[in-house]
């Protein structure tokens, strides 16, 4: 399907031919020319140019009397021609143009500025104009940048990449250039403070070592609610905004696109929007009017996002929902276009309600930017996959179909409902709920690879731009190190290219007797299969493993070495090598079946006691007598890993949580424990009142 003109910018700048009457609009209707200015001054700069295109920003400051309502005109020197233009509508009549305000930027007060810019074609020169009027009257001269030199040797490519650097009003360019994004979680969003949740306090170091793991990008969420004064003027603390911008002007000197927020305000007074309209209004306005103030002349690498994950109290529907978002949306827009400088062209951030990739939330949003008619807005939504398998309930332990179908079709609805019209979208924050290294089990880690190497190739091939939410489980901030250097490194893969898996990163062998040999099946996504190797050392085919279609097989010669003494756990580990992307881990591990015993405590305080013998936990049935589910969320017998219940491999018990008895009846409960080896076992708990206890029969 062939993308609007908004989307091919960057072509129609290169093939556009003479413009002989074209008017270009960019966002709402013009007001007619109020007055004449008795005063002017223009900056005119062209700051990217290429074989026959080039960008242009005008600066206008107004020397004379207040003006409501302005067109700006001038003459190409050079027959120039304009192919899209951002914060003015622009007409053309041969090689004379005229640049009308908008609705929202009619009013330049006196020694005030207003900016707008455009993309423009040239042919043999791309001089720059030398006079201009405002409202008839001439202004006082221009001031004119050189226009930089083209490219010697012209793109053979009609649709050419991108400049690093992207310039104002190409929305699509600057959102690309912030792919991949990693988001600050839990530190300025932290109540009451920047280390409250547990993270110490955000230095430039760590932010450069963000970027020198190939981050483009850093999402700060900022909550506010405790860092300003009362009503009417609800000031900024000086302080926490000082801490703000620092970190911002860090990013910014580490070569970082920045994202800037309202976060659990959304939560905390946001949501009362339904009861009290003027107070979070008037909230709301007083603290993006501020932040709007305080950043007009940060460059177009800042970002404004309007609000995180906004959720509203007593509303009657969604629907309801969707409106009063329309409403805070269309607002923050509003005011952050009237404060001009840099703003009037910023990349401004909407969410949908929940940040939802539902496509009734997607198509909200979408009316609601097709209504604003500004080119420089980005979509965002949250994505944290398929929720059984986020969290692990209802058997969700592997990256399975289901998994894979979830992820496919919300990334799909996005590129459609946005991309595919020119419209970049954001990922805010994307991950697995449950992941975190504060709680080890809930996500197997092979399983948790095939998700991230999924999202990136899918966020790939559909221009979605993907910011990681990291609270502190990805990058390790007291020792600037990255808690698995295998995560990192297939999310890096993720960005460029393709990694090969398997059916699983675990093989299970016994403690005594033979070994016999063990099969996986290879997911090789688009790449070859290379052979093994362990410490650098290449297998040999044919001994230590077999290949047939998508089937390896490790012999029991191979497995019998790689156990050595076979002491319970990881005694190997190997690579699958392909001919792309990052390598394949594959454990080779010595269990032997799971024992437990029996056991007596309370509803608030009852452990299994477990000798794990080298075996994993990956999830817990529990049933009623009758094979009805027993527990949270009835509607499965497979409960919530960790809320529900959780190992504890060092003390060998498998604590269940109060959490779990909170919502069970009196009388016996079976609970099936299943292993990652594929062992199972059963176990029995009565509960009477308070009191506990557990047998194996």
């Amino acid at each position: 399907m062939q993308s609007p003109p908004r989307a091919r910018r960057w072509v129609s700048a290169l093939v556009g031919a003479a413009i002989a009457l074209t008017t270009v609009t960019a966002v709402a209707t013009t007001a007619a020319p109020a007055q004449a200015a008795t005063g002017c001054n223009v900056a005119y700069t062209v700051s990217t140019q290429w074989p026959g295109g080039f960008t242009a920003n005008v600066n206008v400051t107004n020397l004379g009397d207040p003006v409501n309502g302005w067109k700006l005109a001038w003459t190409f020197p050079s027959g120039q021609g304009i192919s899209q233009a951002w914060s003015a509508t622009i007409t053309t009549s041969g090689a004379q143009v005229s640049a009308a305000n908008l609705s929202w930027n009619a009013a330049i007060a006196t020694r005030a500025t207003v900016s707008f810019g455009f993309n423009g074609t040239w042919t043999n020169a791309n001089a720059a104009p030398t006079s201009f009027t405002l409202n008839g009257v001439t202004c006082n001269g221009p001031t004119a940048s050189p226009s930089p030199s083209p490219s010697p040797s012209p793109s053979p490519s009609p649709s050419p990449s991108p400049s690093p650097s992207p310039t104002p009003g190409n929305a699509m360019a600057v959102v690309a250039a912030m792919q991949p994004g990693w988001n600050l979680g839990n530190t300025l969003d932290a109540i009451p403070d920047e280390t409250a949740w547990g993270n110490p306090l955000t230095t430039q170091t760590m932010l450069r070592q963000v970027r020198a793991q190939g981050y483009k990008s850093i999402r700060i969420p900022i909550t506010w609610s405790n860092h300003h004064g009362p009503a009417p003027d609800y000031t900024i603390d000086t302080a926490w905004l000082n801490r703000v911008r620092q970190i911002v002007d860090w990013s910014l000197a580490e070569d970082l696109h920045v994202l800037i927020n309202l976060h659990h305000d959304s939560w905390q007074w946001i949501n009362t929007y339904p009861s009290d309209p003027t107070t979070v209004m008037n909230r709301y306005t007083a603290l993006w009017h501020q932040l709007a103030g305080t950043f007009r002349d940060y460059s177009s690498r800042v970002l404004f996002e309007s609000i995180n994950e906004p959720q509203f109290a007593g509303t009657s529907s969604d629907e309801q929902g969707d409106q009063l978002v329309n409403t805070l949306n269309t607002e923050f827009v509003r005011l952050v276009r009237q404060t001009g400088g840099g703003n009037a062209t910023r990349v401004l951030v909407l969410p949908t309600l929940h940040t939802s990739g539902e496509q009734v939330r997607l198509d909200a949003l979408s009316s609601t930017i097709a209504a604003l008619r500004d080119p420089n807005i980005a979509a965002t939504v949250h994505f944290y996959g398929y929720w059984p398998f986020s969290v692990n309930i209802a058997g969700g332990t592997r990256y399975d179909s289901a998994v894979e179908q979830d992820l496919v079709s919300s990334f799909e609805r996005a590129h459609t409902t946005f991309v595919s019209r020119g419209i970049p979208v954001i990922i805010g924050e994307w991950a697995l709920l449950s992941y975190d290294y504060t709680r080890p089990g809930i996500i197997e880690r092979g399983e948790l690879l095939k998700y991230l190497e999924a999202v990136g190739y899918n966020a790939r091939i559909r221009n979605l731009t993907t910011m990681l939410w990291d609270a502190g489980s990805f990058l390790n901030r007291n020792t600037l190190t990255w808690r698995d250097q295998g995560v990192l490194d297939m999310q890096k893969a993720s960005w460029t290219t393709r990694s090969g898996t398997a059916s699983s990163d675990q093989v299970y062998v016994p403690r005594t007797g033979a070994i016999p040999g063990k099969t996986l099946t290879l997911n090789l996504n688009g790449t070859t299969f290379q052979g093994l190797s362990q410490g650098g050392a290449a297998l040999s085919q044919g001994a230590d493993y077999t290949v047939s279609g998508t089937t390896l097989t490790l012999t029991s010669a191979a497995l019998t070495r790689l156990a050595g003494n076979r002491a319970y756990g990881v005694n190997a580990t190997i690579n699958a090598r392909f001919s792309q992307g990052t390598p394949w881990q594959i454990s080779i591990i010595t269990s032997d079946p799971p024992t437990q015993s029996a056991a007596t405590g309370t509803t608030s305080s009852f452990a299994i006691p477990t000798q794990f013998r080298g075996d994993q936990l990956a999830t817990m049935e529990a049933k009623y007598a009758n094979g009805s589910p027993a527990g949270p969320a009835n509607w499965t017998t497979y409960k919530e890993f960790w809320s529900n219940f959780q190992p504890d491999y060092n003390a060998g018990t498998i604590i269940m949580k109060p959490e779990f008895f909170a919502e069970t009846n009196d009388g016996r409960i079976t609970l099936t424990f299943h292993f990652w080896s594929g062992r199972q076992l059963t176990y029995y708990v009565t509960k009477t009142g308070t009191t506990v206890s557990g047998a194996t029969n």
